[in-house]
């Protein structure tokens, strides 16, 4: 068998320059191809173990090329893995923080989606990974739907009825908003009526609401705060879902 360094001792030193240019060449592709096949199968690996595993891909659409935002894409998917309007989680998102994904508060909520640790710790996910974009808002997703299990609204309840007592309860805290169902019962009102919890979440300011034997969670200032919030996502809901479909 004849080496290849004797066969090119043999040629021309044209021919020789050029069959080692093209030695080179072939080596260096073939490096690179051995080295991106790897990183790809260590990123997907190392996005198999995140809760938002392949909801990156996509997230980021340019200008004129989306309803909403840039994060369409991600909302969509990761909402529609967990039976959510994408709609509403982006009027959330907006109301929370204009988008922002690095945006962090005082109190320590983080994200696009403001996830406090506490919340990401139920979910046992490290509150570390809360700047992930991905996993912020598969958080918020996974928060809203307990608590719309954990408020047990009737089938029959008016839809903005429900959408802002589902609301109020992420902004507020469900224990709030279960309190001033449980005052608006013991009243003899309505407890699944938007319009009826807000007023008994105003009330539990007042010690003669919150000292009542149907509250559990004690005093409550901010509902002036919850009752906006809960107006101006929905406000916002309304303007995406004419905006874009579902």
């Amino acid at each position: 068998m004849i080496s290849v360094l004797s066969a090119t001792e043999k040629l021309p030193a044209r021919l020789h320059f050029m069959w080692k240019k093209t030695l080179i060449v072939f080596a260096v592709f073939l490096f690179l191809t051995v080295f991106s096949g790897s990183h790809d199968r260590l990123d997907a690996s190392s996005r198999s173990m995140l809760p938002s595993a392949g909801f990156e891909d996509n997230s980021l659409l340019p200008e004129g090329a989306y309803a909403i935002s840039t994060y369409d894409n991600l909302f969509r998917n990761i909402c529609g893995r967990e039976g959510n309007d994408w709609r509403l989680l982006s009027a959330i998102a907006y109301h929370e923080s204009r988008f922002m994904p690095a945006l962090r508060s005082p109190r320590g909520a983080c994200g696009i989606m403001q996830i406090m640790p506490s919340v990401a710790r139920h979910f046992q996910v490290d509150p570390e990974r809360m700047g992930d974009l991905g996993t912020n808002i598969w958080l918020a997703n996974r928060l809203l739907n307990e608590l719309a299990a954990m408020l047990r609204l009737p089938a029959g309840i008016a839809e903005e009825d429900r959408l802002s007592l589902l609301l109020a309860a992420y902004n507020s805290g469900i224990g709030h908003v279960n309190d001033a169902r449980r005052l608006a019962r013991a009243h003899g009102e309505n407890p699944d009526s938007w319009p009826v919890v807000s007023r008994y979440l105003a009330l539990k300011a007042d010690p003669a609401y919150y000292n009542h034997e149907a509250v559990r969670n004690g005093r409550f200032t901010g509902a002036g705060r919850t009752t906006a919030y809960v107006a101006e996502v929905r406000s916002r809901y309304a303007a995406y879902c004419r905006r874009a479909a579902r």
